[in-house]
């Protein structure tokens, strides 16, 4: 649960609440619109990790009857993920780091149907990457830390750090590294 605190203190932190959370409090912010889906991802994964497949699966069917998101609790997600809208995202990826922000209508997954979970065929995700709304990371490639993905942008090609990637096909427009 180590994840999930992380998630509640990026929450936080985005948010600008300095409030301190007590029990009653706590349990409210759980079933915020922001920050229930991830809860829910948390236990998904939390189950899965402990072998009990069935009951992970039934999470993440909550997560998208409930809130419109589909998550594998396969995926690999570090601390601080911040999911201000879900509605329409699909998360299928290998591995996503730390303190990375999805938006609505985001896909991240593979190029052909893939039921059996290959992470060979699924994108990898830095830490602190922002994904904008629409935005499709499909196949193998690595989005590098501190990248940015806009709005509607269709990655199909590694994005390295630091990067500003827009368009469809997805390319680099600024990359605060080489400034």
């Amino acid at each position: 649960m180590k994840k999930l605190q992380s998630d509640i203190e990026r929450y936080f932190q985005l948010t600008g609440n300095k409030a301190p959370l007590s029990g009653f409090r706590f349990i409210l912010l759980c079933f915020n619109p922001r920050l229930m889906p991830v809860t829910l991802l948390r236990v998904s994964e939390f189950f899965y990790w402990h072998r009990l497949g069935f009951i992970a699966k039934l999470f993440s069917m909550l997560n998208v009857i409930f809130f419109g998101i589909e998550v594998s609790p396969k995926v690999e997600i570090g601390g601080g993920l911040f999911l201000p809208h879900t509605v329409g995202t699909v998360i299928g990826a290998e591995r996503i780091g730390k303190n990375v922000t999805i938006m609505q209508g985001v896909t991240l997954g593979t190029k052909e149907p893939d039921f059996g979970f290959t992470v060979s065929t699924r994108p990898i995700i830095g830490d602190h990457v922002l994904i904008g709304a629409g935005a499709k990371v499909i196949g193998p490639v690595t989005v590098g830390d501190y990248a940015k993905i806009g709005a509607n942008a269709v990655v199909v090609h590694d994005i390295p750090a630091y990067a500003l990637a827009v368009g469809v096909p997805a390319r680099v427009i600024k990359n605060a590294a080489a400034d």
